[in-house]
Parts: structure tokens; C-alpha cells; sequence
């Protein structure tokens, strides 16, 4: 009985872990080239995660990305030159956007 238990709640974790996973977005961070609002797309320049006093977003990959935004939640419009978050699920090879930040006008807001 204790054995059965104990395998129920490792499988129900188990189960939990693989759902959680499943629903994990991807994060892209760069410089926008463009914005197109009528076929609601953005052209990112990607941007490396390591950031320094150099490079506060992080230095460019040199990769760009395009990213569908129609069902997207986005904050301050973007333009081009904006340092943009995007974070975005893979839907059939397209990149569909779940919620896209305008970091650098966010930081001017602070400031």
C-alpha cells in the first residue's frame, strides 16, 4: 500500500513537471529593425544575454529574427532602434509572440 502511494505521487509530479514544460515560452532580447503593423511582424537584431558597461542589453549575435505579433501583448510601441523582450512560443517554424517589452523606453521612464 505505502509502495503504491508513493509511485501515484511521484507519477502525478511527474505529469506536473512534463505540463509546466510544455508551456515554457522562449526569451529574445535585441535591437528592432522593424516594425510592421500591418502584417504584424517584428525584425529583432538579436542581442547576447551578456550585458556590460559597453554593452548594457548585451552585445549583437549578428542573428536576426522575425517574430508574429498579432496575438501578442505589447506594451510601448516599438520603432526601430528600440531595445525590445519578446517572449515568444515556436509554432509550426514561426515565432509567435506572447508579450513584447520596449526595454529601452522603460528605462527612460524610471530614469
Amino acid at each position: 500500500m505505502k509502495t503504491r502511494c508513493i509511485s501515484i505521487i511521484m507519477s502525478i509530479a511527474l505529469l506536473m513537471l512534463l505540463a509546466s514544460a510544455a508551456s515554457a515560452a522562449e526569451v529574445a532580447q535585441g535591437k528592432c529593425i522593424q516594425f510592421n503593423t500591418a502584417g504584424m511582424q517584428i525584425v529583432l537584431e538579436e542581442y547576447s544575454p551578456e550585458i556590460s558597461k559597453e554593452h548594457p542589453y548585451g552585445p549583437s549575435t549578428g542573428r536576426v529574427s522575425e517574430f508574429h505579433v498579432a496575438r501578442a501583448k505589447i506594451g510601448i510601441p516599438p520603432e526601430p532602434g528600440d531595445i525590445l523582450r519578446i517572449a515568444y512560443t515556436v509554432e509550426g517554424g514561426v515565432r509567435q509572440a506572447i508579450k513584447v517589452m520596449n526595454v529601452s523606453k522603460q528605462d527612460l521612464r524610471k530614469k
